[in-house]
């Protein structure tokens, strides 16, 4: 590639249309709207999603259920996770450096999986089977707030 071969891309050289410019331009009288109706009005503006009348597509789709916009998410962590770890004392700091979990939202434990050694597990959450299982290893839970 050199100097020789370098061309502008396409439509580069194309000017802007320009509407309205009177009837040699090929875009007067209408400036490209069409005769009447609502879009060929100044100032006319239509809801987003506006299908000519006919019932939009989120008014057509069943709505079902109830969000609930006080949900507080967890980062979920199973026992089994905290056995491979290798630590005696498990925080939701030690958790993160591990790569374990990512998002700054607090900690529950689950008991999923065995828990043979005595651990120290610090969490903002424990299921009922995850005390027990820790508990039942000789550890302790202790709830962060």
């Amino acid at each position: 590639m050199n100097l020789s071969n370098l061309r502008a891309p396409k439509k580069a050289a194309e000017n802007k249309k320009r509407v309205g410019r009177g009837m040699g331009s090929g875009m007067g009288k209408t400036s490209t709207r069409g005769h009447k109706g609502q879009r060929s009005r100044s100032g006319s503006r239509m809801m987003r999603g506006f299908e000519g009348g006919q019932m939009p597509l989120h008014r057509r789709m069943p709505k079902r259920g109830f969000t609930n916009i006080f949900r507080k998410e967890f980062n979920i962590v199973n026992l089994e996770k905290l056995a491979e770890l290798g630590e005696a004392t498990i925080t939701p700091d030690v958790l993160r450096k591990a790569g374990v979990i990512k998002t700054k939202h607090p900690v529950k434990i689950l008991g999923d999986g065995a828990l043979s050694i005595a651990l120290t597990v610090h969490a903002h959450k424990f299921s009922k089977s995850a005390q027990e299982k820790i508990t039942k290893a000789g550890g302790k839970f202790e709830v962060l707030q």
